[in-house]
């Protein structure tokens, strides 16, 4: 028989719960750094997965260059005097299309190595642009007549130009096939991309029409730097989970489980840039607007378009959310282990509190572990019912009742089930979070109301009886 002077208070046995439960946040944090590892190695493994086949891609263009001669004035030193020089330099017409189309078919791809997997793409792009000579060239201190139209040049950018393929990019000017040449990509694409050497003579006298199409490899993301007067851009793939990102959302888009279509137009108004650029710098911020900006000198992304392939379920994520409610766990078990030693006079030691945890905890690295293979709600399962059925079976050792075993079986479904529903409504996960523990509080304090937590009464009681 239990002396009752040497029999912890429920007070002192809830205070030894909840230290127990403190430190099992050692290993719940340990839980925490193996996911947050693990991902750093699935997205360096998805990495080297891409390689070589192509990064996120931009593609800018294309833009019509003619150089020109200009007159430039230095002010420079010599023999002690200041001397005003004047010299013949070149520069660089950039004619942004009036108007421009193009269509991209992008075609994804999952690519594996070991358990990981990577999404990548494959993109058919094909357009018209439409150049002219502005009528008002004046305006920007150029003539006509000193424009080199024999050095011009038609440029298009493609931020990882590695990532062509197939056939190579064909551009035709006016019905006539150009060679191509690597490099010189407008500053949206840092520079990469490639050109075709022309004659634009005959822009003098009619609009000069450009027809290309080219094949390239990317992940991630494909990404649009509009420039034209009046850019109209088409997008469409059988993956059916885009995500539309940028400064400039779709005028019309369309997503099902077929995949999706995307169309965007976007002008150089909305742009607030020119379609001629004669070389000057372009000003940060208008005549008493410091706010007012244009896409040369914007943040990258916001003047762009970007279509993003979104995979559906990011495991990573998911258990990491899973880990972060293992408190909850926790405190439901132990609460339900309390109240039988408690309520029911079942004495529960500190060592078993521990193998309860751990078990808890462990659940945690069995989902993480089974997620990289054989998927997250499958592995859920999996390590869901391991976990259930090891813990209950040592409930019915533990509280010497396979009733009460079958309560705390009971409860950790309850718990599993509550939280595969938060894990998939995200957006009311706090609202069924709160009504959960707000149940769970009411529960404890019913069926412990007329609990003496500190033992006082029978204090009393053994004193009343001496006297």
């Amino acid at each position: 028989m239990r002396d009752p002077t040497t029999e912890r208070t429920p007070g002192m046995k809830l205070a030894f719960a909840i230290l127990i439960g403190a430190l099992l946040a050692i290993p719940l944090f340990t839980v925490y750094l193996l996911v947050y590892d693990r991902e750093n190695q699935s997205a360096t493994a998805r990495a080297s997965i891409a390689e070589g086949w192509g990064g996120p891609q931009t593609i800018a263009g294309p833009t019509l260059v003619i150089p020109y001669q200009a007159q430039a004035t230095e002010t420079v030193t010599e023999g002690g005097r200041q001397v005003v020089r004047t010299n013949t330099v070149w520069r660089e017409l950039v004619l942004a299309p009036e108007r421009v189309e193009i269509a991209s078919q992008v075609q994804p791809e999952r690519r594996q190595r070991s358990i990981y997997e990577a999404v990548v793409y494959s993109a058919n792009t094909q357009g018209r642009a439409r150049f002219l000579l502005p009528a008002d060239l004046a305006r920007f201190g150029v003539t006509a007549d000193a424009l080199a139209y024999d050095r011009a040049e038609l440029r298009f950018g493609l931020s990882d130009a590695k990532g062509l393929f197939g056939p190579p990019p064909r551009v035709t000017i006016s019905g006539v096939s150009r060679p191509l040449q690597p490099g010189k990509g407008p500053a949206e694409s840092g520079g990469s991309g490639f050109f075709a050497w022309l004659d634009a003579s005959p822009i003098r006298g009619a609009p000069l029409i450009a027809d290309f199409s080219y094949a390239f490899r990317g992940n991630g993301s494909l990404t649009l730097a509009p420039r034209a007067g009046d850019t109209r851009w088409t997008v469409m793939s059988p993956w059916a989970n885009p995500s539309f990102q940028g400064g400039f959302l779709p005028a019309q888009h369309r997503i099902g489980s077929d995949g999706f279509s995307a169309i965007y137009r976007v002008g150089n108004l909305a742009l607030g840039r020119s379609l001629v650029d004669a070389g000057e710098a372009a000003p940060a911020a208008a005549p008493g607007n410091p706010y007012a900006r244009t896409a040369a000198d914007a943040p990258a992304g916001e003047y762009e378009a970007r279509v993003t392939l979104v995979t559906p379920v990011d495991l990573y994520s998911q258990v990491n959310r899973a880990v972060k409610y293992g408190f909850l766990f926790i405190g439901f078990t132990f609460m339900a282990f309390l109240l039988f030693d408690i309520v029911a006079g079942v004495r529960v030691s500190a060592v078993e509190y521990l193998l309860v945890g751990a078990g808890l905890v462990l659940f945690f690295v069995m989902l993480l572990a089974f997620a990289e293979v054989i998927g997250f709600t499958a592995a859920y399962l999996v390590a869901g019912a391991a976990i259930v059925a090891l813990l209950s079976a040592y409930s019915a050792a533990v509280l010497g009742s396979r009733r009460r075993a079958g309560y705390i079986a009971g409860l950790l479904v309850a718990l599993y089930a509550v939280l595969y529903v938060l894990l998939s409504l995200e957006a009311y996960s706090l609202l069924i979070g709160s009504l959960l523990l707000f149940a769970a509080l009411a529960s404890v304090m019913y069926l412990t109301r007329n609990l003496d937590w500190g033992a006082q009464r029978a204090t009393s009681d053994r004193a009343a009886n001496r006297e």
